[in-house]
């Protein structure tokens, strides 16, 4: 089989594969804690599915075709790259749930990296003598990459962490990172690889075709399969997630107040009036006796 028919092959196993997933996701009741996971999904679903409709489709100017076929194509994979952004965002929060102080102070540092780096992928596709489509092209292979460096990160804090945070390797947490971690890392080997050809159909093409489709049968393995009940988490006095966790907790309280200063009769109700003058009144006869 040449590697132009395994390409084409995948062009259907994909969509389906995803199809497969939302399906084992929905059966397992995770739709709600999941649920950018499966807008993903979905993108890439309907994307595909128009795909390969305009591919199949005879008797319609070509250059129609093309035309309706890269703005589809290259919206539902900007798309895809700030949803994938967004699962990430879903799952570390997960991951973090049972030390609110960490995963609070956790989120607001994703949500700032998150939102510069979306600025600077952006920023560094202006250039001069850009037309529309070039502009399209590099941002959202800007973004594709800013997204795949954020997933390796996370995919690298979850190995670190998923003991200490009562998790496993049968968790959908997990999975659902080990997924994405394979996607990204092929998207990042993939930009690096165009740079250097442009045959769609090279032996590269197949490898990353079906570690894709790989990433998309673990995802739905992972949702078909029990997940195990999550352990109590049990941290010694000397853990660094216990420290930084009561410290997080500390500075998202917030701070006490005190009275500084006299405070002018203007700032009190009348009935407060009353009922500071009756007091007085009633501690300066026991002032006089002392």
């Amino acid at each position: 089989m040449s590697a132009k028919s395994v390409i084409e092959l995948l062009e259907y196993v994909d969509p389906i594969l995803c199809l497969v997933t939302i399906l084992a996701l929905i059966r397992a009741k995770q739709v709600r804690a999941y649920f950018n996971l499966l807008l993903l999904l979905s993108t890439k679903v309907l994307a595909d599915g128009i795909a390969l409709v305009l591919l199949n489709l005879h008797g319609v100017d070509k250059h129609v075709i093309y035309r309706i076929y890269f703005y589809t194509y290259w919206t539902a994979y900007a798309l895809e790259a700030i949803l994938s952004i967004l699962v990430i965002y879903s799952i570390f929060k997960l991951a973090m749930e049972p030390l609110k102080g960490l995963q609070s102070l956790g989120l607001l540092v994703f949500r700032w990296a998150a939102a510069i780096s979306v600025a600077v992928a952006v920023g560094m596709a202006f250039g001069p003598n850009m037309s529309s489509t070039t502009f399209i092209i590099s941002a959202t292979n800007h973004l594709q990459r800013t997204q795949s460096i954020l997933t390796l990160c996370l995919l690298l804090f979850v190995c670190f962490a998923i003991r200490p945070m009562g998790l496993s390797h049968r968790s959908r947490i997990f999975g659902v990172s080990l997924g994405l971690g394979m996607l990204s890392t092929v998207e990042l080997v993939n930009a690096a690889w165009l740079t250097n050809t442009t045959n769609m159909f090279s032996a590269f093409s197949v490898i990353r075709g079906v570690a894709i489709s790989l990433a998309f049968a673990t995802w739905a393995a992972y949702f078909f399969i029990p997940e195990p009940q999550r352990r109590m988490i049990v941290l010694p006095t000397t853990s660094p997630f216990l420290k930084w966790n009561q410290v997080s907790l500390a500075l998202g309280h917030d701070p006490g107040f005190v009275v500084v200063g006299s405070n002018s009769p203007d700032l009190f109700a009348p009935a407060e009036l009353e009922i500071i003058r009756r007091s007085a009144e009633k501690s300066a006869p026991l002032a006089i006796a002392n």
